[in-house]
């Protein structure tokens, strides 16, 4: 896994526009919980293409798990309306699942 990430951590620095070579070095970074790291790749494949559910909702859970719970909620809302417009069904119960824990 660590040659991988240093592979995608190659490409990225190579192709930085490249938003496929980003998503997957944050999905190791994250898979490694290191969520903090994978934070501002996801935010560049969002700036790249606004309308990447999965990207909004690995960059939601990122957030989560580095306590920052308010900017997580905007991310996962926004994951939401795409994947109600994308219709995608299992993305979306994940989303509300993860949403959940915000209504109090």
């Amino acid at each position: 896994l660590m040659r991988q990430q240093d592979f995608f951590t190659q490409k990225v620095q190579e192709a930085p526009e490249n938003k496929l070579f980003r998503f997957s070095l944050s999905k190791i970074l994250f898979d490694q919980d290191q969520f903090i790291e994978a934070i501002p790749h996801l935010e560049k494949c969002i700036q790249l293409q606004d309308d990447w559910m999965l990207a909004h909702i690995l960059l939601g859970k990122s957030l989560i798990q580095s306590q920052q719970a308010d900017k997580a909620k905007a991310v996962l809302e926004k994951a939401l309306e795409l994947a109600e417009e994308q219709n995608h069904d299992d993305p979306k119960n994940e989303i509300l699942g993860l949403l959940k824990g915000y209504k109090h």
